[in-house]
């Protein structure tokens, strides 16, 4: 299993791409994300590939429903050999417990990982679902309810992760999007911050795309993103 921090975002249509992709990186200095474009479109066969060519994979679908549907999908993850998985917070206690519960009897038990508010998200947004309190109070109340759940860790915006970091130990996994090198496109993301930034702030795991993805030697560039982090 790799120890590297950095999570490559595996944001492609195809399975093709993807696996182009893969075969440009090392994964032993790397780890890949795939979501929901990929998986829908390609499957568990795009995960089993990737296994097989020996990266971690983090399965990042966000799995929100009732609790024993998303216990039943954890546990195919798992069976799958997925490194992590995440389920969505707002799905309450009851639902992240049996998400747990599914994976418990696992000898090499995959990370689960919350999702507490998106990336994406801001104030404007934040207030117009009706969501009370602010952005900070919010991913705080529902990290809480991760831990007390049973849950790894949870994916958050790097900064909120001192805070998080501070209330939850070094144990608790903080997994963060929205990362990008000095000098790149924002992109979507609204919340943002460097890999160094990320790191130092107490981030456990970066999950970074495009600047590795769309550069023109993804090795290149996932290797400047170490000599940031020495």
């Amino acid at each position: 299993m790799s120890d590297s921090k950095i999570i490559v975002a595996l944001d492609y249509p195809t399975m093709a791409a993807a696996i182009s992709l893969a075969k440009q990186v090392d994964p032993n200095r790397c780890k890949l994300k795939l979501g929901k474009e990929l998986f829908t479109r390609s499957g568990p066969q795009v995960v089993e590939q990737l296994t097989a060519m020996g990266f971690d994979i983090f399965l990042d679908l966000k799995y929100h429903d009732i609790p024993s549907t998303v216990a039943k999908a954890c546990r195919a993850a798992a069976d799958l050999g997925v490194w992590m998985m995440n389920v969505h917070t707002l799905g309450g206690p009851a639902m992240m417990t049996a998400a747990r519960d599914a994976l418990a009897n696992d000898t090499q038990r995959p990370l689960l990982i919350g999702v507490t508010l998106l990336t994406s998200m801001d104030e404007q947004t934040f207030q117009h679902i009706g969501l009370t309190g602010t952005i900070s109070e919010t991913v705080l109340r529902l990290a809480d309810m991760a831990e007390q759940s049973g849950l790894d860790g949870v994916v958050c915006s790097a900064q909120e992760a001192t805070t998080l970091r501070a209330q939850h130990g070094q144990q608790f996994q903080l997994v963060t999007p929205g990362i990008r090198p000095a000098h790149s496109d924002t992109g979507d993301q609204h919340r943002t911050m460097t890999p160094p930034e990320a790191i130092d702030a107490g981030s456990s795991y970066l999950v970074i795309g495009r600047p590795i993805t769309a550069a023109q030697n993804p090795m290149q560039a996932l290797e400047a993103i170490e000599t940031s982090l020495a």
